[in-house]
Order: structure tokens, then sequence, then C-alpha cells
């Protein structure tokens, strides 16, 4: 067989190979966006035991990788279930169609309604990377301002080391280490920066030393009136000659 025979075939195997895997990619999107046609986002309901009970399974399930201190098993997460459908609270479940619990979101009525704080994000290990964290988000915003919020903050926890600002002394350059923080592993608050938070402190040995909590924020409510000076320097740029 020639050397031009070859390359013919070569070529061909090539491009069989690059369509499968063109084809491949499609079914893999077509099968989420199915999945995400077939999911509702409704409130988790408070007499429905079983998306409770799938709720607290989500808790474990999803922080026990690397927060295994958080719900250890099912009996401190029901728990957590319960206090979280108390009064002034929100709480949005996406569910697909064979009643699936898909995620759940939170949000507590803080600050005399003007903050709310959101807690919990827990998304099925399975159906993670598929938009539905963010849809979630997106969602609980829309009710957070329905309910005259105005700002949304949250606590991400680092105590597997996952950030710069982990396994590490925080003082007296608190603002320095935030405004240098680097993602090491994975950490959360990256997802969150993507859709809009940004980080606006941190607690230092929150859960232990060198396992800080990560405060971010972000405005949800109505745009700020003329009244209101801004700022637009940079996070880097406004860290700038802070004393310790």
């Amino acid at each position: 067989m020639s050397n031009t025979t070859h390359q013919v075939r070569f070529a061909e195997h090539q491009r069989l190979g690059a369509i499968a895997g063109a084809i491949a990619l499609w079914l893999t999107a077509l099968q989420n966006c199915d999945r995400k046609r077939g999911m509702h986002i409704i409130d988790l309901p408070a007499d429905n035991q079983e998306l409770i009970k799938q709720a607290a399974t989500l808790l474990v399930q999803g922080f026990k990788e690397h927060w295994p201190n958080a719900w250890p098993d099912m009996d401190t997460a029901l728990e957590e279930v319960r206090r979280c459908l108390g009064p002034g609270r929100i709480n949005r479940v996406a569910v697909h169609e064979d009643r699936t619990l898909l995620g759940w979101v939170g949000a507590s009525r803080e600050y005399q309604g003007h903050a709310w704080e959101l807690h919990p994000l827990v998304v099925h290990p399975d159906h993670q990377r598929k938009g539905i964290g963010q849809t979630l988000v997106a969602d609980l915003e829309i009710r957070v301002r329905e309910q005259g919020g105005i700002t949304m903050y949250l606590g991400t926890d680092d105590e597997d080391h996952m950030t710069s600002l982990s396994n590490v002394d925080l003082y007296p350059d608190v603002a320095g280490h935030i405004a240098r923080v680097t993602n090491l592993r994975g950490h959360p608050y990256e997802f969150y920066q993507k859709l809009g938070y940004v980080i606006v402190g941190v607690i230092p040995d929150a859960n232990g030393l060198g396992k800080p909590d990560i405060i971010m924020a972000k405005r949800v409510g109505n745009q700020p009136s003329t009244s209101l000076r801004s700022s637009h320097r940079p996070v880097n740029q406004a860290f700038e000659g802070v004393e310790p």
C-alpha cells in the first residue's frame, strides 16, 4: 500500500473521529438541555417529606468532601432543613419531572430585610456543572428583590486549604490577603464571582485556626440613586495604603 493511500486513510480516520466526537458532545448537550427543560423551580414545601429527605441527603452528599463537619449525617441535615423552613426564609428547589431533587437554594431575612443571607446552595453531585446552581441563585435573587431586599450576602468557608486565605495567618494584613486571593483547588468563591458577587471581607479562623469564612455580597435590589458616591477603583488599588 502506498504512502499516499496510508495518508488518505489516516486523514479519513481523523475526520470520522472528529465527527464522532462532535456527535458525542452534541448528544451530551442535548441530554443536559432535556434535563433542564424537565426541571422546575418551586418553593420547598414544608409538608413534603420526600423532598425534605432529598434536601437533607443533598446536604450530606454535597458537603462531605471539603466540609465534612457541616452535616455529617442525616439527623443533622434534617435538622438544618427544618430550621431553614422557619419564618423569614425563602427556599427554592430545582425538581425534575421525575420528582428528583436536583438542587436547593435558600435565604434568610436579615438587617430588617435590607440584606438577605444566601444559605444554603447545594446541587446534586450527579448534576453539577450544568447551570442548575446558577439558575437557582438567579431565581433566588428575584425573590429577594420582590421582598424588598437590596443586598444578598453569603459566607463560603475554606476548611480544606482551597484558597490562599486558608492555612495562613491573615493578621495583621487581612485586607492585603483579600486583595491577593488565589483559588488553589476549585473553591466556590469563583463561582459566585461569575454571578456578580464580590469578596467584601473574611473572618479569619472562623472554622478553626487557619480556616476562614470568606464573605461575599451582591446588590440585587434597585440601583443606587445619584446621591450615593460611587467608586470604580479595582480591588488591588482599593486596598493600597491600608494600614495594618
